[in-house]
């Protein structure tokens, strides 16, 4: 299995990218942030899509689309409830990303 995951081409990039990756000896959790900001980010996007699907802009509609959303449309209202707090996450991830580079100083250049 490692010789095909080393040799062929697609699953060496893969391979590259994610399983051998050098990675350095004092890593920590907090490494983690980074990647966590990008979760969210997509979760973001990928519901908001969901709801813009159904949501009304106008005036006078648009509380009407929103309770539509959560009691018509299938899980319409987990698809809003995980837009809501995925938003709170992202902020979370957001500074604790920046107060580790902060904590850390990865501003520096050395």
């Amino acid at each position: 299995m490692t010789y095909i995951r080393k040799t062929h081409p697609l699953l060496k990039i893969i391979n590259n990218s994610f399983i051998d990756l050098p990675t350095p000896s004092n890593i920590s959790s907090w490494w983690n942030f980074g990647s966590l900001l990008g979760m969210c980010l997509m979760i973001q996007i990928i519901t908001g899509l969901f709801l813009a699907m159904h949501y009304t802009s106008d005036t006078m509609t648009a509380f009407s689309s929103v309770t539509h959303i959560c009691r018509d449309v299938n899980y319409g209202w987990l698809i809003r409830y995980i837009h809501a707090n995925g938003a709170s996450m992202f902020f979370i991830c957001l500074f604790l990303h920046v107060g580790r580079g902060i904590y850390y100083g990865s501003y520096n250049f050395t």
